[in-house]
């Protein structure tokens, strides 16, 4: 989430007239994520989320996402739920931008995950991947493979300006492009093609998950929900959720995580011999993704950028790591 396109007051409370969702109250700016422009707005009747859709998102994939929401609240996941205008409309439009209104959930992130809250996530990401099941529409993922060899295109020739931009950076840029041509030439040979699909959330890291009263309490941010491999939904919230501020892997949170996961939908042997490379998988994709990101938020969008240096790391963690038993997880 980001704020890249401001409303005024006027805007919004005649947007709001569209609704039964009474009196504006207040709205502010979430400046978390980098995608979509998001507002809290708040109104006599209740809080809500109001996402503005900004160019990086294609207006023809917002039947996926919106459905999704829906399709999975009908089979009791947790997440935001799109909110009908008068009219029964969802997908309406302002500030020249196509635009959503959906419920808020109640919850926190957490910043320093716990050994309970891994255990959490692999039961809702089991269930959410079950739920999922039996949605009929599909999007394929744009940051598989062939999306990290176009983004590993465009950000090559100004990768040192990333990086030197970054407090304290003393990183090589040639040394970064060599990390990224080797490891996708590998991944481009290895990547396994035979593993169980479905819908998966891509984006699950602490700041789209939610807890409340130590439980977790909703899944929020599906703006990067695609079809393909289950066990690499795993690998992102691997990365994402099991490593210490150190960059140090965590390999408590990561059994917790993977032990949690297999209650609701136990993982195939060739889906457990994979993940190491899935892991790797991930890890590339958001080192790319938050290189690029470095390199093209306008410098006046209300937005948290993420330093690319942290999966760097994690990259080169996963190298080394040659079966799941190295990631804490008894077979």
């Amino acid at each position: 989430m980001a704020v890249y396109t401001q409303i005024s007051d006027d805007q919004l409370r005649a947007f709001l007239a569209d609704y039964e969702v009474g009196e504006l109250q207040s709205f502010k700016g979430i400046a978390e994520g980098v995608q979509n422009t998001n507002f809290l707005v708040r109104t006599n009747q209740s809080p809500f989320i109001l996402t503005l859709y900004e160019k990086l998102v294609d207006v023809e994939d917002l039947p996926f996402f919106l459905g999704l929401m829906e399709h999975l609240a009908r089979h009791d996941i947790s997440c935001p739920l799109p909110v009908h205008d008068k009219k029964g409309d969802v997908l309406k439009k302002l500030s020249g931008r196509p635009a959503v209104m959906v419920s808020f959930l109640d919850g926190y992130s957490v910043s320093r995950p716990s050994r309970q809250n891994c255990a959490d996530l692999g039961t809702a990401l089991a269930s959410l991947h079950l739920a999922g099941k039996d949605f009929e529409l599909s999007r394929p993922n744009a940051l598989s493979l062939p999306g990290w060899q176009t983004l590993a295109g465009e950000i090559m020739g100004n990768i040192s300006s990333a990086f030197w931009s970054l407090e304290g950076a003393k990183i090589d840029s040639s040394t970064i492009m060599d990390i990224i041509s080797t490891e996708l030439e590998h991944l481009q040979k290895n990547w396994p093609q035979e593993l169980p699909t479905g819908i998966i959330h891509a984006d699950l890291f602490p700041d789209n998950v939610f807890f409340l009263n130590e439980r977790l309490s909703g899944l929020i941010d599906f703006y990067f929900a695609c079809n393909d491999l289950l066990a690499y939904d795993l690998a992102i919230c691997l990365n994402a959720w099991c490593f210490d501020k150190d960059g140090s892997y965590n390999s408590t949170r990561g059994r917790a995580l993977l032990k949690g996961y297999q209650k609701i939908r136990p993982l195939q042997p060739n889906e457990l011999t994979a993940l190491p490379l899935l892991a790797r998988g991930a890890a590339l994709r958001f080192l790319l993704t938050r290189i690029y990101d470095w390199l093209n938020t306008p410098e006046d969008a209300l937005v948290s950028r993420h330093d690319p240096r942290e999966y760097i790391r994690k990259l080169r963690f996963h190298q080394k790591i040659k079966t799941v038993s190295e990631y804490g997880f008894e077979i």
